[in-house]
């Protein structure tokens, strides 16, 4: 059992759990509504939200005016969130090999996806997200934050999963984000305190 194959299983009690999480999350909706400013203050256009799961980050983003559409590596899951969010484009893809054409995108989100990609693949992903990206437009990467990588067996209802988590540190990620040729503009530390802290960067 591979990423695809895992969250394939899982896509439906993943969707149960995430319908509503941004309710109740404040610190995250704030820093998409940055996000959609900036993509609009660039002069709109369409956004991918790459690794989007069931959907429910690319509809909050259209509920923002931002022209978003979805990607993920799941076909399931994709398939969930067509059905879920019926009128928005959502297609199979990899990060690892973005099927845009260069300099196609306003925008794009990687919101807690790049934490399934192993370290020595990360520079080709963010490579792929500079070549996407039209000059200036901006990037958000959620992911959880920390310095440690597991293998998540069993989630989301308990079903069987195979899937790398990899916890970074925000100021690596902001040096990886340099180093791929982008200019970090924020970074945001979330639940700080708690067992599973965050980090959002938002990079041009």
């Amino acid at each position: 059992m591979d990423t695809r194959t895992s969250y394939d299983t899982v896509a439906a009690a993943y969707a149960d759990l995430t319908r509503e999480a941004l309710a109740a999350e404040p610190y995250l909706r704030a820093g998409l509504g940055i996000f959609a400013e900036l993509v609009a203050a660039a002069g709109g256009g369409p956004v991918a939200d790459v690794g989007c799961g069931p959907g429910h980050v690319t509809a909050h983003l259209r509920g923002l005016g931002v022209d978003a559409f979805g990607l993920d590596l799941s076909p399931g899951m994709v398939a969930l969130a067509r059905r879920e969010h019926p009128g928005v484009r959502f297609g199979a893809g990899s990060m690892t090999d973005l099927p845009l054409a260069t300099g196609s995108v306003a925008g794009l989100i990687a919101f807690w996806s790049l934490i399934h990609v192993p370290d020595d693949r990360v520079p080709g992903v963010l490579g792929h997200f500079r070549r996407v990206l039209r000059p200036g437009g901006p990037l958000l990467v959620g992911f959880h934050a920390g310095d440690s990588a597991s293998i998540k067996t069993s989630g989301y209802g308990g079903h069987p999963m195979n899937v790398l988590v990899r916890r970074r540190r925000p100021e690596v990620v902001a040096d990886r984000l340099r180093a791929a040729g982008f200019a970090v503009d924020a970074v945001l530390s979330l639940d700080v305190d708690s067992a599973r802290p965050g980090a959002i960067i938002i990079a041009r």
